[in-house]
């Protein structure tokens, strides 16, 4: 096998009549509705914004361990890569406490968000698909999705009664390079008018190999399980409940301590079937987590332990045709998480509590037979109280309020052209107030300050998507301008625990300050499929994608800290009834333009390839596939 590839996968998947809705036209794109950018179930080439969604099949053939390896081929989304435990989705160059991971339109109840070496509790093994939604959309999740959306699709709350008795999912996998075994189990069934949901996952690897050798406490072990159900009054009119629960233990390649972490996760859904006027849903949706997890040294010693419970509740009505508008939404959110450390950890962060309310609303409008238009507002009040640096307890109140509206043109069959802007507010977050000490996974001494304002983006976004036949392409090119942007600045100084610092290196540790001040960020992105031949036995395209962020602090400031470098890459995708084969080469830029005291990286290219095969014409779900990944070594 491929021994120095960073990943090299063989996958053997089963599926029996899939229990979750797609629907696949006659060239094999499979098209489902969109149900994070809208509480109006419509097709991703309906919203101004571009929506990027990745179905279930091209997840196992991902063949990575994080939702970061899922989304790689998303332009607009890299990872922070921290270890193969913990790699966070960052979109548009925004990261942590500007991207919402949500499971089931609810939050993922981590503390991800606090450090770049905590892993986030959803395993791609168990997800049916995964939306990524950027711009307006984003605007009924909160202020703390700024930047972007990653909503993991599972059912595991079944909101549509199943016409079979059973269907089930099965995956096996092996990959060479960290004899990484992983396998899934998913099923989805009916009993009269309750929909019965449960899946099951684990996942082993070892240290993984690089060109320089093995990578030492890289290894990674993870599993999970879940059992929810639905009762159905009516097709339209559901409630339901499901529990699941996640384990991992994996290492921290900059340190020699590895995590153990667990989470247990109560979910509730349910859709009312109103139909009075235009007074059409109501959905309420809310999940509570209790979260927590070790940091333990290779002698067992536990150093930090991160404990976190979290609620979210939402409730929105869905209304049809009134007035001018087609259609439109109403809603309310409470969240409530209380965060708290022992031993090491309350160095570094004392007990806080974040607590949001927020009321949102969304509408579309006809504007003309080729013009939609979509807006949405919102208004937040967070409360958070925590100790910082001083040694006194602190409360802070923010009324960040949001709004946004875009328009779609459709120009012809073939052509649509969006144009988005928006205004977003963000409170700052816990540790950009309240951090006050030694954070061993980054290597950093941390200090918040409590005296943090408002962040507010002003953003303004252009897409374009064409579309004939075989031949696909969607593309953004977008702005946002920060009032008050916060983020994490090196100074230069190094640190011990006990935060003593000295100029330049010499300390463990280095200090790194929250601040805030004007920020510009601009992009690019775009992803295409040229049809180059179609006929009876397949079909063969050319994949295209490339992406850019570029930011800078004004006046002068220089770059903003941790930016992903630009990306280009090609390949050739083929695809028929029994075999599906496809590469993709990509160039990764160097990144000079660092922000002060950051590292500069030399650019690479990147090779991936795979094959699958149905063997059976009377079983089409079965499949065989090899997947090779990082095919240059690089």
């Amino acid at each position: 096998m491929l021994r120095h590839s960073l990943l090299a996968t063989t996958v053997l998947g089963l599926a029996v009549s899939p229990a979750f809705a797609d629907n696949t036209n006659s060239k094999g794109h499979v098209e489902t509705v969109v149900v994070t950018a809208s509480p109006i179930a419509e097709k991703p080439d309906r919203f101004a914004t571009i929506v990027t969604q990745i179905d279930r099949s091209d997840i196992l053939k991902k063949g990575g361990d994080s939702l970061t390896d899922a989304l790689k081929d998303v332009p607009g989304v890299a990872g922070t890569e921290f270890a193969p435990g913990a790699s966070r989705p960052v979109i548009r160059g925004f990261d942590a406490n500007r991207v919402r991971i949500l499971e089931d339109g609810v939050g993922s109840f981590d503390v991800s968000d606090i450090g770049p070496d905590h892993g986030v509790p959803i395993d791609p093994l168990a997800a049916q698909r995964i939306e990524v939604v950027r711009g307006a959309a984003t605007l009924r999740y909160g202020s703390q999705a700024i930047g972007g959306v990653v909503n993991v699709i599972n059912d595991r709350v079944p909101t549509i009664l199943p016409d079979n008795a059973f269907s089930g999912d099965a995956t096996v996998g092996y990959d060479s390079n960290a004899n990484t075994r992983e396998t899934s189990v998913l099923m989805d069934g009916a009993v009269g008018n309750f929909a019965l949901h449960a899946d099951g996952f684990f996942r082993q690897a070892d240290n993984y190999h690089t060109p320089l050798g093995v990578q030492a406490n890289s290894a990674f072990k993870g599993d999970g399980m879940s059992l929810g159900g639905s009762y159905f009054f009516t097709p339209d009119t559901h409630t339901g409940l499901a529990v699941m629960h996640y384990d991992a233990k994996y290492g921290i390649p900059s340190d020699d301590t590895h995590i153990d972490m667990g989470q247990t996760k109560v979910l509730s859904r349910t859709s009312i079937d109103i139909d009075n006027g235009a007074f059409q849903t109501l959905n309420i949706d809310a999940g509570y987590a209790g979260y927590r997890h070790a940091e333990i040294d290779p002698a067992g010693v536990v150093g930090d332990t991160f404990l976190d419970h979290e609620w979210d509740s939402r409730a929105e009505a869905i209304f049809g045709p009134l007035s001018f508008l087609s259609a439109s939404s109403l809603g309310v959110q409470y969240q409530d998480r209380r965060f708290s450390g022992t031993g090491e950890a309350i160095d570094y962060l004392d007990p806080t509590h974040t607590k949001t309310a927020a009321g949102f609303a969304f509408g579309e409008a006809q504007l003309a037979p080729f013009a939609t238009m979509q807006f949405g507002a919102r208004l937040e009040n967070v409360d958070i109280s925590g100790t910082p640096a001083s040694g006194l307890f602190t409360r802070r109140s923010y009324t960040p309020v949001s709004g946004s509206a875009g328009i779609l043109f459709d120009v012809s069959d073939a052509w649509k052209i969006g144009v988005t802007a928006s205004s977003a507010a963000r409170a700052p977050a816990q540790t950009e107030l309240f951090a006050h000490g030694p954070h061993d996974g980054p290597d950093t001494f941390e200090t918040g300050d409590p005296t943090l304002k408002e962040e507010r983006a002003n953003s303004l976004e252009g897409s374009l998507r064409y579309k004939v036949g075989d031949t696909r392409f969607e593309g953004s090119l977008w702005g946002t301008r920060f009032d008050n942007y916060i983020y994490g600045d090196l100074t230069g100084r190094t640190c011990d625990d006990t935060g003593t610092c000295m100029v330049g290196p010499g300390l463990d540790l280095l200090e790194l300050l929250y601040k805030q001040r004007g920020a510009v960020f601009w992009g690019a992105e775009g992803k295409g499929d040229v049809g180059l031949y179609d006929n009876e036995t397949g079909v063969l395209s050319l994949d295209l994608l490339a992406d850019l962020v570029r930011a800078d602090f004004t006046n002068g400031g220089g770059p903003v800290p941790r930016i992903a470098p630009w990306r280009v890459g090609s390949g050739l995708s083929w695809g028929s009834d029994a075999f599906d084969a496809g590469f993709l080469v990509s160039y990764v830029g160097a990144r000079t333009d660092t922000a002060a005291f950051e590292t500069p990286t030399a650019g690479y290219t990147n090779v991936d390839a795979q094959i699958a095969w149905r063997p059976f014409e009377d079983k089409p779900n079965l499949e065989f596939a090899v997947v090779g990944h990082n095919l240059t070594d690089t």
